[in-house]
C-alpha cells in the first residue's frame, strides 16, 4: 500500500479553554517528542459525502500529559488525512468546565463530537443532548453507554494491560510482600485497572500499606508529595502499581525523595512515551515494566472509529484497543530512547488496521 508523509496536522483547530484559532493549511507545524511525523494509507475509495469535510470535535477533560499530548497529535494527524474540520476543547481537569466545553461543541454544529476521559455523572446530560440533535458521539475511557446507550464506546483492554504488568510484579515481588498503590478512583480507566490490582493483591496475599494519589491538570506533580509522605509512613514496601504514566512519574519523583530505599523498591506502570522510556532505561531506575499502546495511534484509531459511525458503517457499538508489555530489560537490550526505535521494534503498536475501511486514509505513526 502506497503511503505518503504529513507533518502535523492540516485541521482548523480551536483549542478552548481560552479559545483560540489556529489553522494550519498545508504549513509543515514543529514536530516534538509527542508529535511524530506519521505515514498515511492512500485510500482506494472516495470518501463518503456525510463524512467530507465534516466539522468535529473532541471534547477532553485535561490535555496535560505525555499519553494526552500524544492522543491530540494522532487526532489531529488522522482528521486531517481524513479532511476533517477539528475543533479541540481543554478543560484543563475541571469536570463542570468540560460539560460547558460539551454544551459549546454542540452548539457549534459539530457533526461528530469526541468526548475523551472525564465522569459520566457530568457527560451524559450533555451526551444524551447531542445524540437527541442528530450529532454523532464516541466516547474514549467515559463509561457512558448506561446513560447514554447510542454513544460509540472506545476504550483501551485495561485489563489486559494491568493483567500483563502485574504479571511481572508478581514474579519479581515476593507473596506476601508490603507494597504501595497509586492511583486515583472515578477515572473509568483507572477503576478497570483497579479491579485487576484487586484481584493480583488477594491471590498474592500482598500487604497494601498504602493507597495514595491525585487526578489534576498536573497530576504527577500534585500527586509526589502524596507519595512521599506514604513512602516515609511505610518504608517496607518493595512493589509499586502506578497504573497511568503521570502517577508513575509521581511515584519516581517520590522515590528520589526516599534515597533510603533506593534499589529496594520496584515500580509498575502504565502508559508509554519518549519521555517515560527515558526514565525506565536511567541507571538505577525502579521502573520494571508499564502496559501501553501508543497513544498517537489511538487517537488516530478514535478518528476513524466516528468517521465509519458518521458514514453509517460501524457495525459495533464498543471498539477496544490491545496493549502490549514494555520491560525496562526489554528497552535497554534493543537500546531503545524514544518511541520512534519502540514503534519501528514492535508493529504491535501499530493498529492503523482498527476501525478501517477502504475510503479511510489511515494514519501509521
Amino acid at each position: 500500500m502506497k503511503t505518503t508523509k504529513i507533518l502535523g496536522a492540516i485541521a482548523s483547530i480551536c483549542l478552548l479553554a481560552a479559545c483560540t484559532q489556529e489553522t494550519s493549511s498545508e504549513t509543515a507545524t514543529t514536530q516534538a517528542a509527542n508529535d511524530p511525523t506519521a505515514s498515511v494509507a492512500e485510500a482506494s475509495a472516495e470518501v463518503p459525502d456525510a463524512v467530507k469535510g465534516a466539522s468535529i470535535a473532541i471534547v477532553q477533560n485535561t490535555g496535560q500529559g505525555d499519553y494526552f499530548q500524544q492522543y491530540l497529535n494522532g487526532t489531529r494527524q488522522q482528521a486531517a488525512a481524513l479532511g476533517l474540520e477539528l475543533s479541540v476543547y481543554d478543560a484543563q481537569g475541571d469536570n463542570s468546565t468540560q460539560a460547558s466545553q460539551l454544551d459549546q461543541a454542540i452548539a457549534s454544529g459539530a457533526k461528530g463530537i469526541i468526548v475523551r476521559h472525564g465522569f459520566a455523572d457530568t457527560l451524559c446530560p450533555g451526551v444524551n443532548k447531542a445524540i437527541k440533535q442528530g450529532i454523532t458521539v464516541v466516547a474514549y475511557d467515559v463509561e457512558i453507554q448506561q446513560c447514554a446507550p447510542k454513544a460509540i464506546q472506545t476504550q483501551q483492554s485495561d485489563k489486559l494491560m494491568a493483567s500483563l504488568v502485574l504479571d511481572l510484579m508478581k514474579k519479581e515481588v515476593a507473596t506476601g510482600s508490603e507494597v504501595g498503590y497509586v492511583n486515583v478512583a472515578g477515572i473509568a480507566p483507572l477503576d478497570r485497572r483497579d479491579a485487576v490490582w484487586r484481584e493480583y493483591v488477594k491471590e498474592n496475599d500482598w500487604k497494601e500499606k498504602f493507597k495514595t494519589g491525585k487526578y489534576t491538570a498536573s497530576t504527577a506533580t500534585d500527586s509526589a508529595p502524596m507519595v512521599d509522605n506514604a513512602l516515609k509512613a511505610n518504608p517496607g514496601v518493595t512493589g509499586i502499581y502506578a497504573p497511568y504514566d503521570e502517577l508513575t512519574k509521581a511515584t519516581l519523583t517520590a522515590l528520589q525523595q526516599n534515597p533510603n530505599l533506593k534499589d529496594k523498591v520496584y515500580v509498575y506502570g502504565a502508559d508509554i512515551s519518549t519521555a517515560d522510556i527515558a526514565l525506565m532505561i536511567e541507571e538505577g531506575s525502579p521502573w520494571r515494566a508499564t502496559g501501553a499502546t501508543d497513544p498517537n495511534a489511538i487517537g488516530a484509531a478514535v478518528v476513524r472509529t466516528l468517521a465509519l459511525q458518521l458514514a453509517g458503517e460501524l457495525k459495533e457499538t464498543k471498539v477496544e484497543f490491545p496493549p502490549i508489555l514494555i520491560t525496562q530489560d526489554y528497552l535497554r537490550e534493543n537500546k531503545i530512547t524514544n518511541m520512534d526505535q519502540l514503534r519501528e521494534k514492535n508493529d504491535k503498536l501499530n493498529i492503523s488496521d482498527v476501525s478501517s475501511a477502504d475510503w479511510i486514509p489511515a494514519v501509521t505513526f
